[in-house]
């Protein structure tokens, strides 16, 4: 399981995976820098599946869809440093610093951060702090989070485009949205809001495009993707279920029982 240690408000946090782990974290709420100590994290998106290893940074827009599935390798622990930019420490950071943000012309992906002596000095400073007994003081929490920020921008200045990125999802084209992260399980007021829609009206929309409820098409959407991983890709289920957008095996057996007529483990025989 996983055992996040939180320091001081949970803008960094330190986080050990010793046994296979499912993040149930569909959207990253917050502009997030990672840094992978040891072990391996899978993330799936909507159009591409990363691996990630030990000395890889990453830094994940906020809103930014994806399912991780983090591992032990070579016999070490999945382990990881993160910080988190809230938007209030960021809109202070660019007016004290007179910084005039980027005009967005396209939402932010994530970045993949190249090895840089200020990102090692970053999070070697930070790794001691996760062997105290006591919480770590707020504004040392602060100092940390201001610091990563600035090497940030001195590393790369369109880093930018995301820390400065404060709006929320405007109304898009729902189809396409809905065809590329139908696998994401997560609440349909989520699903309304990153495609700029209240509930009501994404509910209203969705009717009007699929001619049927959210809830049934999804469904159907995830059986479909999870009985070709199985029958064509030769998949697991046990390995399959939760990129497909189930909660758990039990209620992915039951549903695909009941859609197609045979256990998903037929494949295996």
């Amino acid at each position: 399981m996983e055992t996040p240690q939180l320091l001081s408000t949970g803008k960094v946090f330190f986080s050990v995976v010793i046994e296979k782990y499912y993040s149930r974290e569909m959207v990253i709420k917050e502009h997030t820098l990672l840094r992978i100590i040891s072990g391996e994290m899978k993330m799936i998106q909507s159009e591409n599946t990363y691996f990630f290893h030990a000395g890889d940074t990453l830094l994940f827009p906020r809103n930014e869809l994806a399912m991780t599935t983090k591992l032990p390798l070579n016999g070490e622990p999945y382990k990881a440093v993160s910080i988190s930019f809230p938007q209030e420490v960021l809109r202070k950071y660019y007016v004290a610093h007179n910084i005039t943000p980027p005009q967005q012309r396209e939402m932010p992906r994530i970045r993949i951060l190249d090895q840089h002596p200020l990102l090692e000095s970053l999070f070697g400073s930070m790794l001691p702090y996760f062997t105290m007994s006591e919480e770590l003081p707020a504004d040392i929490v602060a100092v940390k989070v201001e610091e990563a920020i600035s090497i940030l921008r001195s590393i790369d200045r369109s880093v930018d485009v995301i820390l400065s990125h404060f709006e929320e999802p405007g109304k898009i084209d729902l189809v396409d949205f809905m065809e590329k992260n139908f696998m994401f399980n997560m609440p349909m007021e989520k699903f309304g809001y990153l495609t700029g829609r209240s509930l009501s009206t994404f509910k209203r929309d969705f009717k009007k495009k699929f001619n049927t409820t959210p809830q049934k098409w999804l469904t159907q959407k995830r059986l479909e993707l999870a009985h070709h991983q199985i029958f064509e890709q030769k998949r697991k289920p046990s390995d399959v279920y939760f990129e497909a957008g189930f909660e758990n095996l039990s209620h992915f057996s039951f549903a695909f029982k009941k859609q197609f007529g045979y256990n998903p483990s037929y494949a295996l025989h």
